[in-house]
């Protein structure tokens, strides 16, 4: 059995924040658990702009708190995010992920898994797991 909380993986390396400031996520279950996919606590800071394209990654999201909106750039559509809200990116969508008035809480999880170390490249995209990665 895996026991963690969020306030010990917060002091640790499974907390990564962003080179563009406007998000930090907490991963809390990695790859190296071997469970098959990955969870993490991610925060997107309050009136923030983050490019999105998992072309290597499924991700289910569920927002806990706080606002924001996500715009699908396939079609131009924006879906507003509250509590409550779950979204599927199912189909690799490249999207723009936006904070509202007040920093979002998500609950995220990712297959296939993260190592742990992953952040955005410039298209928005978490790369394959890679050694570099999961050193």
């Amino acid at each position: 059995m895996i026991v963690r909380t969020l306030a010990e993986c917060e002091q640790t390396e499974r907390r990564v924040k962003s080179e563009t400031g406007t998000w930090e996520s907490t991963r809390m279950l990695l790859k190296s658990d071997n469970m098959g996919f990955s969870f993490h606590i991610t925060t997107i800071y309050a009136n923030t702009e983050t490019h999105i394209h998992y072309q290597n990654h499924l991700e289910s999201v569920y927002c806990m708190s706080g606002n924001g909106e996500i715009q699908t750039l396939a079609d131009g559509k924006v879906y507003p995010i509250t509590p409550g809200t779950l979204y599927i990116l199912d189909q690799h969508d490249e999207h723009l992920l936006r904070g509202g008035s007040e920093d979002m809480k998500l609950a995220c999880v990712f297959n296939p898994p993260l190592t742990g170390k992953e952040v955005h490249d410039a298209d928005g995209v978490y790369p394959l797991e890679t050694e570099e990665a999961e050193g």
